[in-house]
């Protein structure tokens, strides 16, 4: 008898990078105490012309399987800025692995700003 080699073909799935640094950014944002992030001259313009970016202040570095973020945020006043970023870190983790499959090396948090703004006072898009 002869041995028939099989062959299975295995689909991949591909995940774009904004989709990665879209997850990251919501993630980061729904920490209590992070009041947006920060995307440069570039995400300002888009802002004030009514366009937002979930992949704004989300810097990522994918090879393979691993992937590594630098985040850009503004926090709060009076939030504890040691604690958000660990927060947001354990919760950028937690939902890139979740819901993509890849393995998070590192969360670097770039604190960009302070907001004295109250929740109210906050426009529609840094809520």
């Amino acid at each position: 008898m002869d041995d028939v080699e099989t062959t299975v073909a295995v689909p991949s799935i591909q995940i774009a990078n904004d989709v990665i640094a879209a997850i990251a950014g919501l993630a980061a944002t729904e920490v209590d105490g992070v009041v947006g992030m920060t995307g440069g001259l570039a995400g300002g313009l888009s802002e004030m012309l009514g366009k937002r970016d979930p992949t704004k202040g989300v810097k990522l570095d994918v090879k393979d399987n691993l992937v590594g973020f630098d985040l850009y945020l503004v926090v709060q006043f009076g939030k504890k800025i040691p604690e958000v970023a660990s927060r947001v870190q354990e919760q950028v983790k937690i939902q890139v692995e979740n819901m993509t499959g890849l393995h998070v090396t590192h969360v670097n948090i770039h604190v960009q700003g302070v907001s004295f703004a109250t929740s109210s006072q906050l426009p529609q898009n840094l809520e």
